[in-house]
Parts: structure tokens; C-alpha cells; sequence
């Protein structure tokens, strides 16, 4: 049998190839350190945007995976910013409201932005658009669509579902903007407020008062701009931001308890008789319905009307039904030659499903239409 014969100084050799083996040994945990940390690494780049952050590119393009909690509460969202983002050069911003049932696809929202699309000049106000959403649903669904988003959630309140005309839920969700309207001029922007279910068919600045601090849409409208008599609607107006609409953003808002149970239109109607309007030296102005018509009077002109709003009209399948008429209405004008458009007398075939009389239930006793003044 062989025997392998001991080196000399056994011990002495040892010593000298200890710190040798000790630095490999050191090298390959640094080099497995490295491969481990690169491969999580590298696996985050697959992990849900809310995980590591956010970007404002990655909800129309993953918006599966959008953690709305997140946003909720990121700068980028925050209303200041949102606000700056979409404001003109005047400060003027166009707001809008809505909940889940309104945001849904093939819902109120997609026809209110298609109205922008098709209508003239109003394509590029799309950046200057903000949408307020009621609820994380909402907002989720504005992030795919739009660029402009806004969470408007109020704790202890669902406001997700249809709020029915004058149920509680429709009179909170009332309240809640005109609130958030004031907060929005004590930011110093101006605003043009329009719900959703008003449909742009034409840049509605040019037919603004210049020397107006608060101008709004008509049910009804008897002639002249300063007539208090004409029937306002809260669907659509125009506010400039300066102490005196603020002013009247709170009595207005105060105003709904002196008259409890009802909606911040039927408020308006009789607040804008009050004292204290003049007091704040408010320049009040209406606007006329052959340039802002809606179901209750439609604009009469196709050459000159500039939004059309499906008011007086109770139940969303009802107003989508007489939207898409509206729309579709509007197609076939513009897909007029010029010249049958100057000669053609047309007229809108809408209301159809919509009906005053599905309003009486509802209906407050000051309500019925007033004669147009000639």
C-alpha cells in the first residue's frame, strides 16, 4: 500500500494558504450577492405599476393593474396639479362630474366625449377638460379615457350607483359639487361647469358674456340675458373666479337649509331674487337657448347652436337613448354640403324616450315652462 508521505512544515503552509482561500471565498458570496439582487431586480420590472410607483403613461396602457388607493392620494393627482394641467392661459378650466353608472363604457361618458370630437372647434377644449369622478370606479375608468382626472370621494358616501332625480343620494351628490365648485374659484381658476349629458357641438366661449361674473343655461329662456324670470339650469355655466361669485358659491351652498329637500337648481331659482345677490354686486346673466338648448327647449338652429343638454328628461336609459338620437342628429348636418346646410330648415328629433311627463312625480310646484317672450 502506498502512503502518501506528509508535506514538510504542514503548518507553516497552512498559514500561507488561508488568506488566499479566504478571498475566494469572499469574491464568489460578493458575486452571488450580485446575481441575486439583479434578479429581483429584474422581476420588478413585471410587478403591478402601484408595487415601486407610478406613471402617468401606464393607466391607458395597463389599466388592469392601476392601484386607484395609490392615486388617491399621489401629487399627481391632487386637484391643484390637475387644475394647472388643464387650465388655459386664463386660468379657465371645463369640469365635469360623474359616477360609475355615468363613467361605464357605452355610457353617458363616451357619447359626451364623442360630442367634442365631432363638434366644431371644441376637439382641442379636450385639454383643457377636467372629470371629476364620485367614486374609485369612476376615476379608474377616466384614467383609461381621459388625461385629465379628478377623485372626488366623500367619506361614508356611496355615490357609485344611478342617483335618481330627488332621492337623498341625488340630492347629496347635488350639494357635493356645488361645494367643491367654490372650493375650485377660491383656487383662482375660472370654470365652464357642464354635466355630462350636455353634448358640444361648437366652441360655446364665443357666445359668452364678457361683462358676466356667473352665466347659465336655460330650461326655459323668455328673451333677454338679465331677465331673473328666465328658468336656470345648473347643467351648464360659466364662472369667473373673483370675491363676488365665491360669495355667492357660499350663500348658495347655505342656502340649501333654508330650503331643505331640495336641489341646488330649484335653490338657485329662488336665491337669485334675494337681497344679498345684489349686495355682492354679482353680474347674473342667462343664456339663450338657440345657442344652449337642451330637451326642454331645443335650439332651433343647427348653424349656430353651440351644446345641447338632455335635461328634463328622468332615467339614464331614457337620456342615452334621446343622447344617441341627438348625435346622430347632429352627423347628418355635417355630412351636409355646404349649401343644403344654409337652405335646409332642420330640426332635432329629440325629445323622443324623454318626457316632460316623466318629471311631474318630482316636479316642485314652480316648475312648469313659462311663456317665451317674443
Amino acid at each position: 500500500m502506498v502512503r502518501l508521505k506528509p508535506f514538510a512544515n504542514n503548518n507553516n503552509n497552512m498559514l500561507i494558504e488561508s488568506p488566499a482561500r479566504r478571498l475566494v471565498v469572499l469574491i464568489a458570496c460578493i458575486f452571488i450577492s450580485c446575481l441575486i439582487l439583479y434578479s429581483i431586480a429584474d422581476s420588478l420590472r413585471f410587478l403591478p405599476v402601484s408595487v415601486y410607483g407610478s406613471s402617468s403613461a401606464f393607466p391607458s396602457i395597463f389599466p388592469s393593474v392601476i392601484d386607484t388607493d395609490s392615486l388617491l392620494d399621489s401629487e399627481e393627482y391632487r386637484l391643484e396639479k390637475v387644475l394647472k394641467n388643464a387650465a388655459m392661459e386664463d386660468s379657465t378650466v371645463i369640469l365635469t362630474t360623474l359616477n360609475e353608472a355615468w363613467a361605464a363604457p357605452n355610457s353617458v361618458l363616451d357619447l359626451f366625449l364623442e360630442s367634442f370630437r365631432i363638434g366644431y372647434g371644441t376637439r382641442r377644449l379636450l385639454n383643457h377638460l377636467v372629470i371629476i369622478a364620485y367614486d374609485q370606479k369612476a376615476f379608474r375608468r377616466c384614467l383609461v379615457v381621459h388625461r385629465h382626472c379628478f377623485a372626488l370621494v366623500t367619506d361614508g358616501v356611496d355615490f357609485h350607483q344611478e342617483a335618481y332625480f330627488m332621492t337623498p343620494d341625488y340630492l347629496k351628490m347635488m350639494w357635493r359639487r356645488i361645494d367643491f365648485l367654490r372650493t375650485v374659484l377660491e383656487m383662482g381658476y375660472n370654470f365652464v361647469f357642464t354635466d355630462a349629458d350636455v353634448m358640444w357641438f361648437r366652441n360655446p366661449f364665443l357666445r359668452f358674456y364678457s361683462d358676466a361674473d356667473f352665466e347659465i343655461a336655460c330650461d326655459y329662456f323668455l328673451g333677454t340675458s338679465d331677465d331673473l324670470q328666465n328658468r336656470a339650469n345648473g347643467g351648464f355655466n360659466h364662472v369667473k373666479s373673483n370675491n363676488r361669485s365665491i360669495e355667492f358659491y357660499k350663500f348658495w351652498y347655505s342656502s340649501r337649509e333654508t330650503y331643505p329637500g331640495s336641489h341646488d337648481q330649484d335653490v338657485l331659482n329662488n336665491i337669485k331674487f334675494h337681497p344679498l345677490v345684489t349686495d355682492i354686486g354679482l353680474k347674473m346673466k342667462f343664456l339663450d337657448t338657440s345657442y344652449f338648448g337642451g330637451l326642454c327647449e331645443p335650439s332651433e338652429d343647427f348653424s349656430v347652436v353651440c351644446t345641447m343638454h338632455a335635461n328634463c328628461c328622468y332615467g339614464l336609459d331614457s337620456k342615452l337613448q334621446d343622447i344617441r338620437i341627438m348625435l346622430q342628429d347632429w352627423k347628418s348636418y355635417l355630412s351636409l354640403p355646404p349649401t343644403l346646410k344654409r337652405s335646409l330648415i332642420l330640426s332635432w328629433r329629440v325629445p323622443y324616450n324623454c318626457s316632460l311627463d316623466s318629471l311631474r312625480h318630482y316636479d316642485s310646484p314652480n316648475m312648469s315652462q313659462p311663456e317665451r317672450k317674443k
